[in-house]
């Protein structure tokens, strides 16, 4: 999905190495093409919270906030924030035990240097964005 950025979010990007920058805007991709393909999230809202890229599911508000941010205390890794009061990362340690770098109950990290599991991100990607969904069929 090619949807153009804002350019406050261009400059949020911006503030990156160029490595980075490559793979904020890949995730940035793999998380728009996951909310196009479920009817039940629709378009994502893409704002800047704490300075970093975040997707909001204001419409259907189906889903739990995804923040994009790379800190250069952890440079190794790209971070894919959520709400520390969901159980998301629990979800994904339970699904994916040792696959992902977890951050205690905020983050998944993916490294920068290598590839990433895609098939197994997109479903973390998806638990997220229809988080409040998901929640009210348990």
């Amino acid at each position: 999905m090619d949807k153009p950025l804002k350019p406050e979010l261009q400059a949020a990007i911006a503030s990156y190495p160029a490595a980075v920058q490559q793979q904020v805007l890949r995730l940035r991709a793999e998380i728009l093409a996951v909310a196009a393909g479920s009817e039940e999230v629709g378009e994502l809202l893409e704002i800047l919270k704490w300075g970093e890229l975040s997707f909001v599911t204001e419409q259907s508000k189906s889903g739990s906030t995804l923040r994009v941010a790379w800190n250069a205390k952890q440079a190794e890794y790209l971070g894919l924030y959520v709400n520390c009061k969901t159980s998301l990362v629990n979800s994904y340690q339970t699904l994916f035990p040792g696959l992902f770098v977890y951050q205690k109950q905020r983050a998944l990290l993916l490294p920068l240097d290598s590839e990433w599991p895609l098939a197994e991100l997109r479903i973390c990607i998806a638990m997220a964005l229809r988080y409040h969904l998901d929640k009210r069929k348990r």
